[in-house]
């Protein structure tokens, strides 16, 4: 498995797990009653009477298995993309996602028969999709296929059989209408951030300065050459680590080594004695 800049456990990626647990034994021992679960589920028959369930549904689930393959999938793929985003922006972008699954079921009802949603899969398929853009080749091991495969691959397998699964009234249970939106919004994300930092008249930036790579043959700590923007991408394809330094030392070089946070701090910490114990 390709490595991640930050593979532990992130604040957030905490707390929201905490959450959906906690929540669930309440539902399981305290708030027993099944009007609970339809007043905060979402119900596109009845979602703008109750407008608190556009998110809510995204804190319920049916049971321990629901819940634990959502907090797993968050907890393998949440750090990453938490500390790339930074905590503030990650929680946002959770609650966004699980807005643009309940809309998108929403929208969906009115094409075919859907059934009250619960589950946080919307907010995840977004962190699955920010992922796979962020580190479309990270290679990941999924159960149970044998062989590693693309990031990029994955989210995109699952995102296309939700699609197909969406439309077929097979009365499964499942809200693939909700992952689908989480997917497509998380997406929408991504891809209006880069229009609206996309300039087509400037020229290519270089970026002469030292850069530490990861390298399996054990490769010092090198001077790059001017490096271009096309570079830059084709390293943060194949490399996520030193795509997380390309990003640390932009922001070095743009706002000062004041600038960083604490995790930033201790990435430049971790990746120098990393390369450190290398050289001896």
């Amino acid at each position: 498995m390709s490595l991640v800049p930050y593979p532990r456990l992130t604040p957030w990626v905490v707390r929201l797990s905490a959450i959906n647990v906690v929540v669930l034994l309440l539902m399981m021992t305290v708030f027993t009653s099944p009007s609970v679960v339809a007043t905060l589920a979402f119900d596109p028959r009845v979602a703008l009477a109750r407008p608190w369930t556009f998110l809510t549904y995204a804190f319920l689930h049916e049971g321990v298995l629901h819940v634990a393959l959502n907090t797993f999938a968050l907890v393998v793929f949440g750090p990453a993309v938490e500390e790339r985003m930074g905590g503030r922006s990650f929680l946002l972008y959770y609650l966004y996602c699980a807005l643009g699954g309940a809309l998108f079921t929403m929208g969906l009802s009115g094409l075919i028969p859907t059934a009250p949603v619960v589950g946080a899969s919307a907010a995840i398929m977004g962190v699955l999709v920010a992922y796979a853009i962020c580190w479309p080749d990270a290679e990941l091991i999924a159960f149970p296929l044998p062989i590693p495969i693309k990031a990029r691959t994955l989210v995109l397998a699952l995102v296309g059989i939700s699609v197909v699964l969406a439309f077929l009234p097979l009365g499964s249970g499942i809200a693939n209408g909700a992952h689908v939106g989480g997917a497509l919004f998380g997406y929408l994300f991504f891809r209006l951030q880069a229009i609206s930092h996309h300039a087509p008249t400037a020229a290519a930036r270089t970026v002469p300065r030292v850069v530490m790579v990861q390298s399996g043959s054990g490769e010092q700590a090198r001077h790059s050459a001017p490096v271009t923007a096309p570079q830059q991408r084709r390293r943060a394809a194949a490399d996520p680590v030193a795509a997380e330094m390309d990003r640390v030392l932009d922001k070095i070089s743009a706002e000062g080594i004041e600038s960083l946070t604490a995790d930033e701090r201790r990435f430049l910490f971790e990746v120098s004695k990393r390369k450190q114990d290398e050289l001896h």
